[in-house]
């Protein structure tokens, strides 16, 4: 198991990079049927006669990955929880075939003043392809837990995180 991390674990400019992830038509197909069924995702001709001039994923499908591959890379006790974005952009297109990695950069932390068994942490996560560039870049702002004088978390009543 992966040692879990804390907002004491955690420094400003450390950065976490991910396992990677293929992107085949199918799943961008299968995707865009669901979610965003938009010609320019589903179909290889109209595609060609769009904006993108080819199949392109969904823009909340590179999201999706992201998330899996962040929540994979990024071992924070208690899970990935998000608090809200400042920033998401999509500068590229995901293409069939193209292969995704994660990198996550810790930009600010904060300790909560009101809650002592959590603090905030400011990351700029950024999708890359296979040729470096970025495919998405999503600055976020995660509840993390802190750890007790003792070096353990915090835990209320049931065992779960104490309300503050």
């Amino acid at each position: 198991m992966t040692k879990q991390l804390y907002l004491e674990d955690l420094s400003v400019g450390a950065v976490f990079r991910s396992a990677t992830r293929r992107v085949g038509t199918e799943d961008i197909k299968r995707f865009a049927g669901e979610f965003d069924p938009q010609p320019f995702h589903l179909d290889e001709a109209d595609a060609a006669r769009s904006f993108f001039g080819g199949l392109a994923a969904s823009g909340w499908h590179t999201a999706a990955i992201t998330m899996r591959l962040l929540v994979e890379s990024l071992p924070i006790a208690g899970g990935v929880i998000g608090a809200g974005m400042d920033e998401l952009r999509w500068p590229k297109p995901v293409r069939p075939e193209d292969i995704l990695t994660v990198e996550s950069e810790v930009l600010e932390l904060r300790p909560s003043k009101s809650r002592p068994d959590r603090g905030m942490a400011k990351f700029r996560t950024t999708t890359l392809n296979q040729h470096g560039e970025a495919v998405q870049v999503l600055v976020s702002n995660l509840v993390v837990q802190r750890r007790n004088s003792e070096g353990e978390t915090r835990k209320g009543a049931e065992g779960g995180v104490a309300p503050a």
